[in-house]
């Protein structure tokens, strides 16, 4: 995790990446560029699903919910919506942000990005890279949200890779 501010600045920047061994990047990013189909890959989200736009097209808006964690913290549904303001399926990269939510965001952008790993003439595996800029989370320290952002890029790398296996696309 590189973290490039620090908590007492005005804006949080940072990033966490992972790397896959075996899919391409060709593999992954569909996966990803299904904005509104996160859910599936984000450990942490139970749904996620279109509120507005048009799929794939900067200005498409996404809600994205999690249950209340179990006892005994108990605790309301968290959620956001999110507006895809980027996307570029050459390069493999689409940004994001928040426009409302009950987690203590104002202001949040994210990217993220897949690129595959240099293997001479034959590429091997990926990098996923997921950076983001905002401002400071009340209750929440910088290294702890950074911490938290890794620990779910490595949970979507897990479900990914295995979504792929599973349906044989790391063979190919």
């Amino acid at each position: 995790m590189a973290a490039a501010a620090e908590a007492d600045t005005l804006k949080w920047e940072g990033k966490a990446a992972t790397t896959l061994p075996l899919p391409t990047a060709e593999q992954v990013w569909p996966l990803l560029a299904d904005f509104c189909g996160i859910h599936k890959w984000l450990p942490t989200l139970d749904t996620s699903y279109k509120v507005d736009g048009v799929d794939g097209q900067p200005g498409l808006v996404r809600y994205c919910a999690s249950g209340p964690p179990p006892p005994p913290d108990g605790g309301d549904l968290q959620w956001c919506q999110e507006k895809l303001v980027e996307i570029d399926p050459i390069n493999k990269w689409l940004s994001y942000e928040i426009l409302d939510n009950n987690l203590g965001f104002k202001s949040y952008r994210a990217t993220l990005k897949v690129a595959p790993i240099d293997g001479g003439d034959d590429p091997i595996g990926c990098q996923i890279e997921w950076s983001f800029v905002g401002d400071p989370i009340e209750g929440l320290g910088f290294a702890d949200f950074c911490a938290y952002l890794d620990l779910n890029l490595q949970g979507m790398a897990k479900n990914i890779e295995k979504a792929l296996e599973l349906s044989g696309l790391e063979d190919s």
